[in-house]
């Protein structure tokens, strides 16, 4: 296997996957990982640990180009949600430099990121979902007409790692929600993700009282559906898988095939459904590595190491793929030393 050069983007905390990355490598490469924060704790692991623009900087794609020419980068992966539209936009003028981008085309990460478009996206597929309502005064008639009952989500529409979530009890809650988290949005990260449609920014969702569940959905890097890998959620903790288990069935196979054959989207997508007297809901698309991703690692699915292989040309993953089922994994806390 050539050597190969990855960079991560937004690298953030995700430091578990640095290390199954650099052990994919086995030395063969370098893993790289850029943050607009020096501090960022899975730059601590990289082999090499740059510090970039924020993602709405104007010379951040810029930097990044700076940054394949400089370290002869073969791939850049995102690992946040808010950069994805970013990077998907300049996907052809960064690849135009030798790097692939593993990112899918915009029209999927438009979907993904708009919480609305999934729910219509999810809607039009037949793929059950929590009835979702765009307006206040929208959901107070389904209230009124008995199609909807307490208690209800109030999130924003382009949402990230489970920002300002809010579940309320009846009509007074609800219109304070809904007209505090306008307020916050304004004031948040996700003011830019949401200057699209500031006034409908924030959504009324149906809440679902069942089973929780997580899926990578795998799809290789021309967009054609591999597999996918499921796990019971057994605890969260600030919006991330905590601990959970291994599934396989095949009626969740089964979902997500159609969901990866429609969106056609690039590598991995973590998806979070529910599951309700054997109905099957899902909830959202998240068209990268997601928190819950450790889960399925643990419990057999080698994806970096397939994602190495796809990068090279080679289309043989099989050999990475020893999911089993049954197997229960639980993340804890890991200190890092930061140099000042």
């Amino acid at each position: 296997m050539k050597k190969t050069n990855i960079l991560f983007t937004c690298a953030g905390r995700r430091n578990y996957l640095i290390n199954y990355f650099k052990e994919a490598l086995e030395g063969r490469g370098k893993i790289l990982a850029a943050d607009n924060q020096p501090t960022a704790p899975a730059l601590i692991d990289a082999d090499v640990a740059l510090q970039v623009p924020p993602i709405y900087d104007k010379n951040y794609i810029s930097a990044l180009k700076e940054l394949v020419a400089t370290y002869k980068i073969d791939a850049i992966i995102s690992l946040n949600d808010l950069e994805l539209p970013i990077l998907s936009d300049h996907k052809q003028e960064l690849e135009a430099l030798g790097a692939k981008i593993i990112i899918s085309d915009p029209e999927v990460i438009t979907t993904a990121f708009d919480k609305w478009k999934t729910f219509t996206f999810f809607s039009r597929l037949g793929v059950d979902t929590p009835k979702t309502y765009l307006t206040i005064d929208d959901a107070l008639t389904a209230i009124e007409n008995e199609e909807l009952s307490y208690p209800l989500i109030v999130k924003p529409r382009w949402g990230s790692a489970s920002i300002s979530i809010d579940v309320v009890e009846n009509k007074e809650e609800l219109k304070l929600a809904y007209k505090l988290q306008h307020i916050k949005v304004k004031k948040s990260i996700l003011k830019n993700a949401s200057s699209e449609d500031i006034e409908k920014s924030i959504l009324i969702q149906e809440k679902i009282d069942g089973e929780e569940y997580g899926i990578d959905i795998l799809n290789d890097l021309k967009g054609n559906h591999y597999g996918s890998f499921v796990r019971k959620k057994l605890a969260m903790r600030s919006g991330e898988t905590d601990k959970a288990v291994s599934i396989i069935d095949d009626k969740f196979s089964e979902i997500a095939k159609r969901i990866a054959e429609n969106t056609k989207h690039i590598g991995n997508m973590d998806c979070d459904f529910f599951v309700k007297d054997g109905k099957v809901y899902y909830l959202e698309m998240n068209p990268r590595f997601g928190g819950g991703y450790p889960f399925s690692h643990e419990a057999g699915i080698n994806t970096p190491a397939i994602y190495i292989s796809w990068i090279n040309g080679n289309s043989d993953a099989d050999r990475y793929n020893n999911f089993s089922a049954d197997l229960m994994f639980s993340k804890c806390d890991k200190m890092m030393p930061i140099k000042l």
